[in-house]
């Protein structure tokens, strides 16, 4: 080998680079085809005879190596979150009043706007400028790496252009396939006589979970940019401005991104996508929205499973008429009997339909549908299709009403109606929700299936290799009768099931035990507690600390931590108080070595749970913020103020109105909750009057204010200004009576008044009253 054999090499791999960025990003191509093959045949023929001169970024690496045995698990050193969804231009606006409440915002703000893509989410890793991993996001967590197949993605580098760019760089983006590339795709796979893909984002998915990289090769995939994830060197102070560098490094992204102003532009922009939805070159399903300021994206920060500063905004749904043939009953893994809609298949929204939700009793009420109606139904991007209407001047003479069961189709048992009340996303308003239950629990074998499926499922205890036929023989075979019983499996165990040898049987085997180690959040998710997701298991581990704690834990008490309501905190109290759940608990205790357990609450919990609060929780008639003050400061016990007697509340200066209300209140099952909830919060250590250890406050979070300036102005209803003078200077503040830009917020009362307009000036953070209780956690 040469230094004129190197000299060629380098060249004819810059000039592939060049020109094929020319080709597949900027759709100028300078070359004729026949010459750039050329070039690539040399650079092939050197490569061939000189392996040890091979690269990552040469272009030869797209054409794909030897097929992988199986896909590598890629841990993301920062989460890819998804994003939460408007679908119509009152969640949008919405949107838009949670980020100026959180920031206390008097003015609009400028977005970053551009298509939603309907393909595949990927990482691209650079490190001094050659792509060196590629993953899917699979669970936000942990990803496949597909680094095989995204390097026979045309237009994706794999050499960053230019100069600057980070040490290590990860560009995030979008794999799909475009509309004409998907058409000859399927063109070409029925000559072959092949199945036709259904939709250009299934092949895409389906190309890059390829083993076999010469298979996406063959593929039309191509790539867009939508952000940034690590970056060794921060670049760049808006979200425009970081896509237009990575353009300049030769990443490519969508032609239709653009900095938009206000919201009422942000929405014609979305309109004038719509409008031009079918002339673009691939799908979309939406539009995405961001904040386009960085400094103002990390003021806002994130929820557990998405950023508060972006929205994606879905078009309409797709609609389509069809034949409701009949209606089936199933079991969820909390009972719930859910209605399914069996459909005469119909094509809606690029996947064919034949099942569609009812919901539940009410909605079939409401809709007044009857099997053999023709139905209007509706599908809108992964939204499960429901029905929105019937078509009652086609209703057949010999339709059926629907029967909701009054016994659980699975087992027989009774069905009891829940009626719960739910806060709208958009108004807030509440509205009546029904859900009809199984009263079984895991002795309904069709909740156990779901339950054990949802136990051993990815996000919570993340066990791989049971499936749901699996599931059904060891619940058939009595081997397991709730999820705790998986763990007590053997070999010989799996051996009496259909298909299993004694390889795969010891594999399972294996893979149960590995997952007896496993961190606390994924616990209390596996449970399959309503309502109680991926961010709320998160929150409750961080603030309980101990499974054994949460199931002791006061429904009042838990309505305090960050992610949990009054509804979240009833379905966690409830859910622990049966006495089989209580059983299996203990049966999962004892075969799980549960980690990230601590001995104590959260230093944060603790000083939350105040007398204060709990009287505020109590629903006592008449009784509101200043007399819950009142009450704890007088009483310093629950249990004292049950057997308090007339004049105790007399002395107090209340009227006879409240004293009678507070009389009538204490009758003796009230005293008893009171003691019992007392009881309660002494045993899992959240009493008012408990010490709090001090290492927790050595090793757990700083006071909510430490260190940080605080200034008060105008008049507040609850407490009087020295009293939250008193309390702020108690979380660790330094409550000042001037503004100046050090200024960590300004509480503002009623009538506030010269310090408002220079907070305003100097972009200080603004809190009402409402707005500081929810800080000290004190109005949940």
């Amino acid at each position: 080998m040469t230094t004129d054999t190197q000299q060629i090499l380098q060249t004819l791999k810059a000039q592939l680079n060049y020109h094929g960025h020319l080709y597949y990003v900027e759709d100028k191509p300078e070359l004729p085809d026949a010459e750039y093959d050329r070039m690539m045949q040399e650079l092939l023929a050197i490569e061939a005879e000189h392996p040890e001169l091979i690269t990552a970024d040469s272009p030869s690496q797209r054409v794909g190596g030897k097929p992988l045995g199986a896909f590598e698990q890629v841990r993301h050193e920062i989460p890819m979150l998804s994003l939460d969804n408007a679908f119509d231009d009152a969640e949008l606006t919405a949107f838009e009043k949670r980020i100026r409440d959180r920031l206390s915002a008097v003015e609009g703000f400028t977005y970053s706007c551009e298509p939603k893509l309907d393909g595949l989410a990927v990482s691209l890793m650079y490190e001094n400028g050659i792509l060196v991993q590629a993953a899917t996001r699979g669970d936000g967590t942990t990803g496949e790496n597909i680094t095989h197949n995204a390097r026979t993605i045309r237009n994706v580098p794999l050499q960053l252009q230019g100069a600057g760019w980070p040490a290590r760089l990860e560009v995030r983006g979008e794999v799909f396939i475009p509309k004409d590339g998907f058409e000859k795709l399927n063109e070409k796979n029925l000559k072959k006589g092949e199945k036709a893909f259904a939709n250009p984002r299934n092949a895409a998915a389906g190309s890059l979970r390829q083993l076999d990289p010469k298979i996406a090769a063959t593929r039309p995939l191509r790539f867009y940019a939508y952000s940034v994830g690590l970056m060794s060197e921060v670049f760049g102070d808006s979200h425009i401005g970081r896509l237009a560098q990575l353009k300049m490094w030769g990443i490519p992204l969508s032609p239709e991104v653009k900095k938009v102003d206000g919201l009422a532009n942000v929405i014609a922009y979305y309109q004038d996508i719509m409008t031009r939805r079918n002339e673009l070159p691939y799908e979309i399903d939406g539009v995405v929205i961001k904040v386009d300021a960085i400094a103002t994206q990390e003021r806002l920060g994130f929820v557990a499973r998405a950023p508060r500063w972006a929205i994606a905004y879905k078009f309409p749904a797709q609609e389509e008429i069809t034949l409701l043939q009949d209606v089936e009953f199933q079991v969820g893994r909390t009972g719930a009997i859910t209605p399914v809609a069996k459909l005469e298949p119909v094509f809606v929204g690029g996947v064919t339909v034949s099942n569609a939700s009812l919901h539940n009793a009410d909605e079939i009420a409401r809709l007044g549908v009857k099997i053999g109606d023709t139905v209007i139904i509706r599908r809108a991007g992964d939204v499960i299709p429901q029905i929105v209407s019937v078509v009652e001047s086609r209703r057949p003479d010999d339709a059926r009403d629907v029967v909701f069961p009054a016994e659980c189709p699975a087992c027989g048992a009774p069905i009891r109606r829940v009626v719960k009340e739910k806060k709208q996303k958009t108004t807030s308003k509440l509205v009546e929700m029904s859900i009809s239950r199984c009263t079984n629990g895991l002795n309904c074998k069709a909740q156990l299936k779901e339950s054990i499926s949802y136990f051993v499922s990815k996000r919570c205890i993340d066990i791989d290799g049971l499936g749901e036929k699996i599931v059904e023989q060891l619940i058939t075979s009595g081997l397991v009768k709730t999820p705790a019983d998986l763990f007590d499996l053997t070999t010989g165990d799996f051996l009496k099931l259909d298909g299993f040898k004694e390889l795969s049987a010891n594999n399972l085997v294996s893979a149960i035990s590995v997952r007896k180690n496993v961190d606390l959040d994924r616990v209390i998710i596996s449970l399959g507690i309503p309502e109680v997701g991926e961010s709320t298991s998160k929150a409750i581990a961080k603030d309980i600390g101990s499974l054994q704690r949460l199931a002791k834990c006061p429904r009042e008490a838990l309505i305090l931590i960050d992610d949990v309501g009054a509804e979240v905190a009833g379905e966690i109290y409830n859910y622990f108080t049966s006495s089989s759940r209580q059983q299996f608990l203990t049966q999962l205790s004892d075969k799980l070595e549960i980690s990230g357990e601590t001995e104590f609450v959260s230093a944060d919990l603790k000083r939350k749970s105040t007398l204060f609060h709990y009287f505020n929780q109590l629903g006592i008639p008449k009784v509101g913020k200043v007399n819950a003050k009142k009450l704890s400061d007088s009483f310093k016990s629950l249990v004292r103020f049950s057997s308090a007697e007339y004049m105790d509340f007399v002395s107090l200066g209340f009227n006879s109105t409240l004293v009678s209300a507070l009389r009538n209140y204490l009758n003796d099952s009230t005293k008893l909750e009171l003691s019992n909830l007392e009881y309660s919060l002494r045993e899992v250590g959240l009493h008012w009057e408990q010490d709090v250890p001090m290492d927790i406050f050595e090793h757990d979070e700083p006071k909510k204010f430490e260190g940080k300036t605080v200034v008060l102005t105008g008049t507040f209803n609850y407490m009087k200004r020295n009293d939250i003078k008193a309390l702020l200077e108690d979380m660790g503040a330094k409550v000042s009576g001037s503004i100046s830009k050090n200024t960590y917020v300004l509480i503002a009362g009623e009538k506030a008044g010269s310090k408002l307009a220079k907070a305003n000036d100097l972009k200080v953070v603004i809190w009402d009253e409402e707005r500081l209780w929810k800080e000290l956690g004190e109005n949940q």
